[in-house]
């Protein structure tokens, strides 16, 4: 990589002229206008995008060459820049070389450009001749069809190295914890009060089904988000690109990545519309919503440990106060929880951007990818956490459970069909009042015999649902 030589710099030119750039910058004269126009955020595009981007150039290289486009030299270079580039475990090595902020042009054409730039200078010094960034390096594309096929493979490469597999394992974990604590009754809540008994299994079990429910509606998605624009160039119509060129663009992908890609089965649409990533968002959003409803349960059932529920313990993973020694807080939910909130938001963001596709483009394609990306990157990383600092680790409170549970009033709902409700409402008033156990009061009330009151109020068997017999 050239060194940094401290205010030198060159001069490169594109078709408005010339313009002056870091001497030791891999990019050229379009990127560096688009540093010079959009000082917006400092935020720039996510590794997973640039590094589709880079894929994408390097795909259709080949596929310009296979269809006698692009000579061999030009072909190879462009490939092996574009491998040199994938090569680094992470795109930090080159970040300074992609800083196209994320509040850019709509279509994305700086970003496209910049790794065209980027591109073209490596090529161009391992080919010892020119290599265009517009002629060569993004031959048979346009920017319109570029940054929606990035956006979708980011998302699918996203999707199948880290988010489905972390859900698998949160899930494996939840059930794992759930066989675990299968013996272990507790008073149920409703509306936050006391309820019927469950297993913890139960409730736990419930949480995997919540994350079993948002991974399957994110594999209905995937086939939409395999179906890629590239192909459709400016407008969707395909100027300037040979007819088949989708195709084997796919087809090469495809060999590249595992991932079954195939042609936009309508590239109008594909350029103009963003609802495969507006409907991935949303699955994430539902993923989010489970996450934190999960976080929530945990976050409560810890609380504590001696004025609240107290019916787990947390693994105490720092100090949870900088003025109250001995406090230990739910940090990994809490955690959890903020990411959920994150995502919630930027499906909003996404959603109200991909309501932007005027005509025969959609305008808001930067800020969808760093959204949905980021959404992916976050969800991933909090399934990971929440299953092994939290789900695994955390300890329960046989004592504080049975406790409650012994005092249930609630349980007599297990009489009604014996007594009936008033009767049975009645001896739970009761029982709140005096704080005594509900067996002993309806011994007290009812003509039913203890033997018969432990048979009916059995937590275990209530458990079980149907009707007491």
């Amino acid at each position: 990589m050239p060194s940094k030589s401290k205010g030198a710099t060159r001069t490169e030119a594109d078709s408005m002229g010339e313009v002056t750039v870091a001497a030791d910058a891999l990019y050229g004269a379009q990127t560096q206008r688009a540093i010079d126009n959009f000082p917006v955020s400092g935020l720039h595009m996510p590794d997973g995008f640039i590094r589709a981007l880079i894929l994408i150039k390097q795909t259709t290289a080949d596929t310009n060459r296979a269809l006698k486009l692009l000579d061999d030299g030009r072909a190879d270079a462009i490939i092996n820049a574009c491998s040199k580039l994938l090569e680094a475990p992470t795109m930090s090595a080159w970040s300074q070389h992609f800083p196209v902020d994320v509040f850019q042009t709509g279509s994305g054409t700086s970003s496209n450009m910049n790794a065209n730039e980027v591109i073209s200078h490596l090529a161009s010094e391992m080919l010892g001749e020119p290599v265009s960034p517009n002629d060569h390096v993004n031959m048979s594309q346009s920017s319109n069809d570029v940054i929606p096929t990035a956006i979708h493979l980011s998302a699918a490469l996203a999707l199948d190295a880290s988010l489905l597999p972390a859900l698998k394992h949160l899930e494996a974990i939840i059930r794992g914890k759930a066989d675990s604590v299968d013996q272990i009754i507790k008073t149920g809540r409703t509306h936050l009060m006391d309820a019927m008994p469950i297993r913890m299994s139960q409730e736990l079990n419930g949480w995997a089904d919540q994350i079993l429910h948002a991974r399957e509606m994110m594999e209905t998605a995937r086939p939409a988000l395999h179906r890629l624009a590239q192909g459709g160039t400016a407008v969707g119509s395909g100027i300037n690109a040979h007819p088949d060129f989708a195709t084997r663009f796919a087809q090469t992908l495809t060999s590249k990545t595992g991932i079954a890609f195939s042609p936009s089965r309508q590239c109008f649409a594909s350029l103009s519309g963003q609802d495969a990533a507006v409907t991935l968002s949303g699955h994430l959003k539902t993923l989010a919503t489970a996450l934190m409803k999960i976080s929530n349960d945990l976050r409560w059932m810890n609380s504590g440990p001696l004025a609240g529920l107290g019916e787990i313990a947390l693994e105490a993973l720092q100090p949870g106060s900088s003025i109250m020694p001995g406090k230990v807080n739910p940090v990994i939910p809490e955690a959890v929880a903020m990411v959920s909130a994150q995502v919630i938001g930027n499906d909003t963001t996404i959603t109200l951007a991909g309501q932007s596709g005027n005509f025969q483009l959609n305008v808001m394609l930067p800020v969808i990818a760093y959204n949905l990306l980021q959404s992916i990157d976050l969800l991933t990383n909090s399934a990971t956490l929440l299953a092994d600092r939290a789900i695994t680790t955390f300890t329960v409170n046989q004592d504080n459970l049975n406790k409650a549970l012994a005092l249930n009033p609630i349980l007599v709902t297990a009489l009604n069909s014996k007594i009936g409700y008033l009767k049975a409402a009645e001896i739970a008033k009761k029982a709140y009042k005096e704080g005594r156990p509900i067996i002993d009061v309806a011994e007290q009330e009812t003509d039913l015999t203890r033997e018969e009151l432990q048979h009916l109020l059995d937590p275990a068997a209530l458990t079980q649902g149907g009707i007491p017999d």
